[in-house]
C-alpha cells in the first residue's frame, strides 16, 4: 500500500489533472489511453528534484555528505600553510551531517554501560599505525606532489603507502646520504600484468608486493590513463610511449567484484 501511495504520489506529481485509477486495473488500451493524456497535460511540468542524486538547497532538500561548504574548507585547509582553522571547521561540518546521515552518526555510546579496558591491554599506537595503508593510486593519474606526499605521509607514522599500477621513480627508491630511507619510497608496490614501470629494481624495493587481479568497485573502463597525461616523467616512470593512452590489461577493467572473479 505505502508503494503504490508513492506512486500515486509521485505520478500525480508528474501528470497533475491526468486521470488515475486507485485500486483498480486497467486494460492495455485504457492504459495507453492514460498515457496519452498524461503526456499531454504534463507538457511543461517538471518533476521536483530533491537533490537524491545532486546537491540541493531547500528544507526538502536531501543531505549529502559531500557538501560543498565542507569542500571549500577542506580545500582551504590543504591548499593553507596554515589550515588547522579550516580543517577544524571542516570536521565540524563532517561530524554534524555524519549525526544526520550515517547509521553511527545516529548511534551514542552508553558510558553508563561501558567498562573501562585496562589501558597495559590497550595495543599501543604505533602498533595500530603500522596496519595503515593507502589505497592504490598511480603516479599519473595523482600528481607527483600527492603521490610523494602520501608516502612521505604513511612513512612518517609507521604505515605503508601504495604506488598503484603507475610505477615509481627510482630516485624515490635511492637511500639518504646517511643511509636510511628515502621516505618518498612507497612500501607497497603493485604488480599489473607485470607492465607500467614493473622492474626488478622496482620489486626488490617492495616490502611488500600486491598483485592486481580486479580494477575495482567503480563503473566504466578502469585504470585508463589519457595519452594527454602521458608525457615527461609519468611516461619515462612507465617506460610508456609518451602520448600514447594507457589502461589496464585485460581482464582487469572488465572485473569489478568478488562475483566477477567468482565467474
Amino acid at each position: 500500500d505505502d508503494l503504490c501511495g508513492d506512486a500515486l504520489r509521485l505520478h500525480a506529481m508528474g501528470y497533475p489533472g491526468a486521470p488515475t485509477v486507485p485500486g483498480g486495473v486497467v486494460s492495455v488500451k485504457e492504459a495507453d489511453r492514460f498515457a496519452s493524456a498524461d503526456i499531454a497535460e504534463a507538457d511543461g511540468v517538471v518533476l521536483q528534484d530533491n537533490g537524491d542524486l545532486s546537491y540541493r538547497t531547500g528544507a526538502d532538500a536531501e543531505l549529502h555528505l559531500n557538501d560543498p561548504a565542507g569542500i571549500a574548507l577542506l580545500q582551504e585547509a590543504v591548499r593553507s600553510n596554515d589550515g588547522k582553522t579550516a580543517f577544524r571547521q571542516y570536521a565540524d561540518v563532517v561530524n554534524k551531517l555524519n549525526s544526520a546521515i550515517t547509521l553511527r552518526g545516529l548511534m551514542k555510546f552508553r558510558d553508563d554501560k561501558a567498562t573501562p579496558v585496562p589501558i597495559d591491554e590497550v595495543e599501543p599506537a604505533v602498533e595500530i599505525m603500522k596496519r595503515f595503508c593507502t589505497g592504490a593510486m598511480s603516479y599519473g593519474s595523482i600528481s607527483l606532489e600527492a603521490h610523494s606526499t602520501l608516502a612521505e605521509a604513511m612513512n612518517l607514522i609507521g604505515g605503508k603507502s601504495n604506488t598503484g599500477e603507475g610505477g615509481e621513480n627510482p630516485k624515490r627508491l635511492e637511500p639518504l646520504e646517511d643511509g636510511s630511507q628515502n621516505p618518498q619510497r612507497s612500501a607497497i608496490k603493485q604488480v599489473a600484468s607485470g607492465r607500467f614501470g614493473v622492474t626488478s629494481h622496482y620489486l626488490t624495493n617492495a616490502d611488500q608486493l600486491q598483485i592486481k587481479m580486479a580494477q575495482g568497485a567503480k563503473p566504466g573502463e578502469g585504470g585508463e590513463l589519457p595519452g594527454a597525461k602521458v608525457r615527461g616523467d609519468i611516461a619515462a616512470t612507465r617506460g610508456s610511449t609518451p602520448g600514447v593512452g594507457l589502461i589496464s590489461p585485460p581482464p582487469h577493467h572488465d572485473i569489478y567484484s568478488i562475483e566477477d572473479l567468482a565467474q
